[in-house]
């Protein structure tokens, strides 16, 4: 699983790189940090962040409260406001984004942790997709790619071109991956399936496939790399339509 990756905007580097080293021992993947708004708006389009810490105040013309309204505006992802100021002036401008987070310098490592968390979580129920505090659909005007998955109390990335298959047990789904990685979610086949791309389809009351990873098939099995997995008659005619034969 890939981790969930941050950008940083704060124009005082050795406060950004202090950020960034934090971030790091937390077991995010923090980016390259940018200075200005300009720089996070590159950096923005060519890495697409899971998530931002936005200093209020930026060099130039343009603050950190700009770049907020163009990250909700434009690529709806979560982000934390950081600032030294407290001020009911600087509070109430932030508040006029609603960011799902608020850091006053200094802060601990343990205020960042908590404030990412809190971001993710709370962006993930503001799209709805929230699923038993285990589960988020990362969903924005990107393509939808990926999955977060919570693992030891943090939201982990699952790319949809990493996943092979997924099988029921009993409450719980088995999600099995490309690296030969096994991730347990408690959620059921039908609501995550609604969650996933095209590329996935439900072959069996059991299993959904990637059809992407598809090596074999005939009418009655499915096989990805050594793993045979059975069609049922119900959902038959669905994968034969999705699977060009000749």
């Amino acid at each position: 699983m890939n981790k969930v990756k941050i950008l940083v905007v704060e124009d005082e580097i050795i406060i950004a790189d202090h950020i960034c080293d934090t971030l790091e021992e937390l077991g995010y993947k923090p980016l390259e940090p940018a200075i200005s708004y300009s720089e996070a708006i590159e950096t923005i389009e060519a890495e697409k962040p899971d998530i931002a810490i936005l200093d209020v105040q930026l060099a130039g013309k343009k603050t950190g409260i700009d770049l907020a309204k163009t990250i909700k505006e434009k690529y709806d992802f979560p982000f934390i406001f950081l600032t030294s100021n407290a001020d009911a002036a600087t509070v109430n401008l932030a508040k006029e984004v609603m960011p799902p987070a608020y850091l006053i310098k200094p802060f601990t490592k343990d205020d960042l942790f908590s404030s990412i968390e809190i971001a993710l979580h709370n962006f993930s129920k503001k799209i709805g997709e929230l699923k038993d505090n285990n589960l988020i659909i990362k969903d924005s005007l990107f393509i939808k790619d990926s999955l977060f998955i919570k693992e030891k109390g943090f939201y982990k990335k699952v790319f949809f071109k990493d996943i092979l298959y997924i099988e029921s047990s009993h409450v719980y789904v088995i999600l099995f991956l490309t690296n030969h990685q096994k991730i347990l979610v408690r959620i059921s086949l039908t609501e995550i399936i609604s969650n996933l791309s095209t590329n996935f389809i439900r072959i069996h009351r059991g299993f959904i496939v990637n059809i992407k990873h598809i090596n074999q098939i005939n009418r009655n099995v499915v096989i990805i790399g050594e793993k045979n997995i059975p069609i049922g008659k119900k959902y038959r005619d669905n994968i034969l339509k999705v699977i060009d034969l000749i």
